[in-house]
């Protein structure tokens, strides 16, 4: 029991992201997992006067919450579509009174917001140098590879000349793509994680990782950062810490430079990219073979398999933890466990999630439905539905820097009310862009404000509609792809799953654009 008082505060913000903001931080970093034993990526949590503790999740998360958490200790908000994490929140706060927050595990622009929030009721923010969760855990050593200008398409020098100086860059996607880095050592991620500085005539990246081949900046411990003091650096207040914000006299207040640079990939990326998905086609495929031959398999049977095929097609890592679920785990949008007990039988569903990174350090994305022997009519009548929105989605007539990924996901939901199935629901958004890291933005294709950004050509994307039923299955049928002139085209090729099609179900334009894609 944490007891608030030796903070002088009266609540605490307990969040799962660690000093470099990560959305996934690793598990050992994730204090609101320590806190509520919740495994989620997102979703912070409030630990209150009364010792109980308020987790956030979205609807990707509402069931594993439940299932994860101890209602007595925590008492899970479930958030609804659309609806800001931080609003729910604040809301929870009873007037006149401190929130206390650490400081390096929230970006200054969400520390404002709060504070705007909080002041209306006379709660005061109190910043927190130090965790009260942290453990002095060991970190592995980071181990940083240069990543051919042959992948990149760009050398470090090229991209720090489009750059306005000086700057100081703190996320560690944007710094692994600028400095053409990636940590292959890792799982689930190839970031470097540090602080970029780069001025006029000098660029140093302060960072404890082990850097192999030849770099043009200087590099130095991280912890040597906060041994000079700084003056007048362009600052993304989304991406830097509130500690670091601190440190800072004078910013100059921008929107990140690296964030739209590395969303539009160059010619070399995309080339890239068609490779690394036609070999992580090649690793589902063959998943999907091993799947329908063989019997008695666990989920956690058919997870390693997948592992193992990445590994076979060249893979050098997963980009994330690869979901396998049967039956009713299929509907929980993030699970994670790959049971050994979950056996497939005749007639399940398998849902697999799944992605890994190649040579150019860019992560790939997929995720497909399967079904062991004969389906049932409304296991079709779910995956057509799914599969017709897709095809909805992914023919959206697109005007290139004007349509936003806000109106493709708004559509998609227009869509669905006409062609609804009672009991399943489509609980997270539409599609998210892809790049060093599997979420990055943008561009996004959701409700929320950022999938307003317009979508450019060269962007890349996941279009991943999904219905789930918590007491049945869910489907997800997610393609990775990308702007081409305007039009969407797919990375991924994979198959769609005949015997699960109700081909009554699909207009006849819609049976055309099926006919682009394999169905077997």
């Amino acid at each position: 029991m944490i007891d608030l008082s030796l903070l002088d505060v009266d609540y605490l913000l307990v969040n799962t992201t660690n000093q470099f903001l990560l959305e996934y931080a690793p598990i050992e970093e994730n204090s609101c997992h320590k806190l509520t034993g919740f495994t989620g990526d997102t979703g912070d949590s409030l630990l209150c006067p009364d010792g109980k503790a308020l987790l956030f999740v979205d609807g990707r998360y509402h069931t594993q919450a439940d299932k994860e958490v101890d209602s007595d200790k925590v008492k899970v908000v479930k958030l609804e579509l659309g609806q800001k994490q931080d609003d729910a929140i604040c809301e929870n706060i009873k007037p006149d009174s401190i929130l206390g927050i650490v400081a390096k595990k929230v970006s200054q622009k969400r520390l404002e917001y709060l504070e705007t929030l909080l002041k209306v009721i006379n709660v005061k923010v109190k910043l927190l140098e130090t965790d009260v969760f942290e453990d002095a855990f060991l970190f592995k050593q980071a181990c940083a590879t240069v990543i051919s200008e042959e992948l990149a398409g760009e050398s470090f020098s090229q991209k720090i000349k489009k750059l306005k100086k000086p700057v100081l860059i703190t996320n560690s996607e944007e710094i692994s793509y600028i400095c053409n880095l990636r940590d292959f050592t890792q799982q689930n991620a190839v970031k470097i994680d540090g602080k970029l500085l780069v001025q006029n005539d000098r660029v140093i990246l302060f960072t404890n990782a082990e850097i192999k081949g030849n770099v043009d900046f200087e590099v130095k411990p991280l912890n040597e950062f906060y041994n000079q003091e700084y003056c007048g650096l362009l600052v993304d207040k989304s991406t830097i810490n509130a500690y670091d914000f601190s440190k800072i006299t004078n910013p100059v207040i921008a929107d990140s430079q690296v964030k739209f640079m590395k969303s539009i990939k160059n010619i070399s990326e995309i080339q890239h990219l068609k490779y690394c998905f036609e070999m992580t086609d090649k690793a589902l495929t063959d998943t999907r073979d091993f799947i329908l031959n063989n019997n008695n398999l666990s989920e956690y049977d058919i997870d390693k398999e997948l592992e193992k095929n990445f590994k076979k097609y060249g893979a050098k890592s997963l980009s994330f933890k690869s979901i396998v679920a049967r039956n009713q785990n299929s509907a929980l949008a993030h699970y994670m466990k790959s049971s050994k007990e979950e056996i497939v039988q005749d007639g399940d569903l398998i849902l697999i999630d799944c992605g890994g990174y190649y040579d150019g350090g860019l992560a790939t994305d997929i995720t497909r439905v399967f079904v062991k022997g004969k389906p049932s009519e409304k296991q079709k009548e779910v995956y057509t539905t799914v599969l017709k929105m897709f095809l909805n989605a992914f023919n959206y007539p697109v005007t290139e820097g004007k349509t936003s990924g806000f109106d493709i996901d708004k559509f998609t939901r227009e869509y669905l009310d006409k062609n609804k199935i009672e009991g399943f629901v489509f609980s997270h958004g539409l599609g998210h862009g892809i790049g060093v890291c599997v979420h990055e933005a943008p561009p996004n294709l959701s409700k929320n404000e950022i999938a307003k950004t317009p979508i450019k050509n060269n962007m890349c994307f996941t279009i991943e509609p999904g219905l789930y039923n918590e007491k049945m299955f869910g489907v997800r049928l997610e393609n990775s792809c990308y702007l081409e002139n305007g039009v969407i085209k797919s990375f991924t090729n994979m198959c769609y799953e005949n015997n699960l099609i109700n081909y009554d179900m699909l207009t006849d334009i819609e049976k055309e654009w099926l006919s682009k894609f394999e169905v077997k």
